[in-house]
């Protein structure tokens, strides 16, 4: 079997830690001998064991006085290049060092500054034949959110919005009114599970009262960020209920209140886009959707901040009402979901 069947089996794997891992990456890790699979392991929460942790562990379980052998001749395959630092846990390249496996191949170099090339240095040094960039590009679409808060340091982001068919957004009288129907909303309940936060701006709230959580799929709820300069947003509204953190980002006050963090910022009038995907990167936030209203959706539009856009499109019309923010973007996919349709937008930039 090739190394590309094995690096896909760790790819399957490492997405099994989705919403559980952040700001960590996603990572799988394949030990194999003689062709034949012997272990595997993920890496399943944030501060825990790492996939090749898991992996050996499994092999040792498995083979026990027969392990330490069978590594030897082994080849371990890997989504990301095992770290080379302390950390939460204890370097993964040592360990495979310790085990004197054979060979190790990588889907995706690491580019956190202390393990990029580090982890693959201790490797080679031991000897271990090194191979890396095996199916590179589906290790980097996986990977998305954790290469993009490495590199650019901010979130990755992900708009979201419904429209009527003839453009709707929302209506004019800033009350709540559906626009897409209740198989979207668990989709979106779904995606709340797969990010780390959920952003919203003033109007929005006050509006909508929405909760922003998960309460219709199983999965942790995202943290809750309300942009609010002047903090109007009522304080009986349900983003303010406990059951999930909630950012509330402003130029009054820094507090933290229970579950309620009061963030000051300056200036919030000029590149709020900008100051706002700083703010998350610095927190540690990960991913971030994006749901509204429109005036901060055409925000980070405008300034080409953001890399997926999620958008339901309804066969209901509306007389009147706030037109749907514009998104110039590849679509990606068009899916129907019941009597919506969801068109998936990449930002593709040069």
């Amino acid at each position: 079997m090739s190394d590309e069947v094995f690096i896909k089996r760790c790819l399957e794997l490492a997405e099994l830690g989705k919403g559980s891992v952040s700001p960590n990456p996603m990572v799988g890790c394949v030990i194999v001998s003689e062709g034949k699979i012997i272990g595997e392991g993920y890496h399943q929460q944030y501060g825990k064991a790492h996939a090749e942790v898991n992996a050996v562990n499994a092999v040792l379980l498995t083979y026990g006085d027969a392990a330490s052998a069978l590594l030897k001749v082994s080849t371990v395959y890997v989504s990301l290049e095992p770290c080379a630092h302390f950390g939460k846990t204890p370097p993964c390249a040592d360990l495979l060092v310790r085990h004197q496996v054979k060979k190790v191949v990588i889907c995706n170099r690491d580019p956190f500054p202390d393990v990029d090339g580090k982890g693959i240095g201790k490797l080679e040094a031991a000897g271990i034949e090194v191979v890396y960039g095996v199916l590179h590009e589906e290790g980097l679409q996986l990977n998305r959110r954790f290469f993009t808060r490495i590199r650019e340091q901010r979130p990755y982001i992900i708009l979201k919005w419904a429209r009527t068919a003839n453009g709707y957004f929302a209506p004019k009288n800033s009350t709540q009114q559906w626009i897409s129907g209740p198989l979207a909303k668990k989709l979106v309940h779904k995606w709340r599970t797969e990010e780390d936060a959920v952003l919203v701006g003033k109007q929005t709230a006050i509006a909508d009262n929405p909760q922003l959580n998960a309460r219709e799929w199983t999965g942790s709820n995202p943290v809750r960020i309300i942009v609010d300069r002047t903090l109007q947003v009522p304080e009986d509204n349900h983003v303010f209920t406990a059951g999930a953190r909630t950012v509330i980002l402003n130029e009054v006050k820094t507090d933290v209140i229970n579950n309620l963090h009061y963030i000051s910022m300056e200036d919030m009038q000029y590149y709020l886009p900008q100051k706002i995907a700083y703010q998350l990167y610095l927190m540690d936030i990960q991913s971030i959707i994006i749901e509204g209203g429109a005036n901060i959706l055409n925000q980070f539009i405008s300034a080409g901040l953001w890399d997926e856009a999620r958008v339901f499109n309804s066969k209901s019309n509306w007389e009147t009402g706030i037109y749907s923010p514009q998104i110039n973007g590849k679509i990606t996919s068009v899916t129907e979901i019941d009597q919506d349709y969801l068109t998936i937008y990449e930002n593709v930039r040069n």
